[in-house]
């Protein structure tokens, strides 16, 4: 454990922000290294001459930064900031040396993919359409009506059935998100989610001034009666993905998902059911948002499913007074969705592009998911039979912490997502990382990537610096 007292000096606001500030200060230039075990609440409260409360606020307080996370019997360490914080370009795992991007989960694209094809024959029609002009023009709040309908259409391939009065198209999935977060919640609400969660979720509610509440996870996803007693709390909505959920991979068995509907029922909670990976699916089980019609608010986006740049979600209000509600805030958002980008989602989910693009997807991400599984052997002993998936959720064997295999992985020429990156909440992050296999451009550069992770594997734990 590092002799670390921060400095206070010259710095103002409350005493656990001023403590959050020193210590990041002290991490951005160098006094505290990756790794640096930070003293304990009381060690730092008799040094600093503060309470052990506002101690655990400053923690807290860094942790919700980033900068350092908790071990439970180990203590509190200065996090890895090594791993990448961008979106790098494909472009990436081109030459032997390049970094092999695992960690950015982009749809699995085959060779030869007829998306740039279909694009310019839709663009075509468009030009020539007596329409056109119009898809230059403000649009409705909600979108078009040929649009929604058309998400109403796209929302029947995952087993919804909506009317298209009660959708809304949106700039994409998170666009989605944040509207029917912004209906749902003031600034200070409590959003329960899965323990680990997509981390756009965590963005979103840090912006929006909100707190999110992990729930326990099992290989379902959402333990029933984990979620019952965090109800208890006072928490009117649910954030969850019940389909290959991100990052876990999980998927919610019917009989599962009637449970979490009846719990939802009881206590009068607002479910929003993301679901941007369910057409990988063979066999899906109903969309929770169909077992919940006055309370479940679905999103089915087309980047993960159809083309990342075709920035459309759709997002449907359940039924009643929803939609005003959804109509109010959709007005007083700064953006439109561009009615171009729509009308193009639109002619793909009606003329059966979209459905060729799907199964193309589909396709490809099982073969990529076979190489992983012959690469990596018994490492992914616990991913299902048959389960088709652009992600995987790897768990680290003895001796591994998730940040500092990301690290290590990272310069053998990998990169990977840790699992505090998906972590809510004081709880300790599992040693796991998520495993993307979409985004190298090639099969070739994914197994040249899968390699140097299981090399990674093999070289076992590096060990951390000594630091006093």
């Amino acid at each position: 454990m590092t002799i670390w007292t921060p400095n206070l000096r010259h710095r103002e606001g409350p005493l656990y922000r001023v403590i959050a500030d020193a210590l990041g200060a002290d991490i951005e230039e160098g006094r505290l290294a990756p790794g640096t075990r930070l003293p304990t609440h009381r060690e730092l409260a008799e040094k600093v001459g503060v309470t052990v409360g506002t101690v655990t606020r400053a923690y807290a307080e860094a942790e919700r930064r980033g900068l350092i996370g908790g071990e439970v019997g180990r203590g509190t360490f200065v996090r890895h900031r090594d791993t990448p914080r961008h979106l790098p370009s494909p472009a990436q795992d081109e030459g032997d040396d390049a970094l092999v991007e695992l960690g950015l989960n982009w749809p699995a694209t085959p060779p030869g993919d007829p998306a740039g094809t279909a694009l310019v024959k839709t663009l075509d029609a468009v030009q020539r359409s007596p329409r056109a002009a119009e898809l230059l023009e403000y649009a409705p709040h909600l979108g078009h009506l040929a649009h929604r309908e058309a998400g109403a259409e796209w929302m029947s391939r995952f087993g919804l059935d909506v009317s298209p009065a009660r959708v809304m198209v949106c700039s994409g999935g998170q666009h989605a998100m944040e509207v029917a977060l912004n209906v749902l919640t003031r600034p200070g609400d409590t959003v329960l989610c899965e323990a680990l969660t997509y981390p756009g979720l965590k963005v979103l509610a840090s912006r929006l001034h909100l707190r999110l509440q992990g729930v326990a996870m099992d290989a379902q996803g959402l333990v029933p009666e984990a979620l019952e007693a965090a109800c208890r709390g006072g928490a009117k909505v649910l954030f969850c993905l019940p389909n290959l959920q991100n990052p876990t991979g999980a998927v919610m068995s019917e009989e599962r998902r009637r449970r979490i509907a009846a719990v939802a029922r009881k206590h009068g909670l607002s479910v929003i059911e993301d679901d941007a990976y369910g057409l990988l699916l063979d066999k899906r089980p109903p969309p929770l948002c169909s077992l919940l019609p006055e309370s479940g608010w679905f999103i089915a986006g087309v980047s993960k499913l159809l083309a990342p740049g075709l920035r459309i979600g759709y997002l449907a209000a359940p039924e009643g007074p929803g939609t005003e509600r959804l109509a109010e805030e959709a007005a007083l958002a700064s953006r439109m969705t561009p009615a171009l980008t729509a009308e193009l989602a639109a002619r793909w989910v009606n003329d059966g592009t979209a459905d060729e693009l799907v199964t193309r997807r589909r396709r490809e991400a099982r073969e990529r998911l076979e190489l992983a599984k012959e690469v990596l052997g018994d490492r992914l002993r616990r991913t299902p039979a048959g389960l088709v998936t652009y992600h995987l959720w790897l768990e680290l064997p003895g001796g591994f912490r998730a940040e500092p295999f990301t690290s290590q992985a990272r310069r053998r020429g990998v990169s990977v997502t840790p699992a505090e990156v998906f972590s809510v909440g004081p709880a300790t992050a599992p040693a796991a990382v998520r495993l993307c296999l979409g985004a190298p451009r090639t099969r070739a550069a994914l197994e040249k990537g899968l390699q140097r992770l299981k090399d990674t594997l093999e070289g076992g734990p590096e060990p951390l610096a000594s630091i006093v």
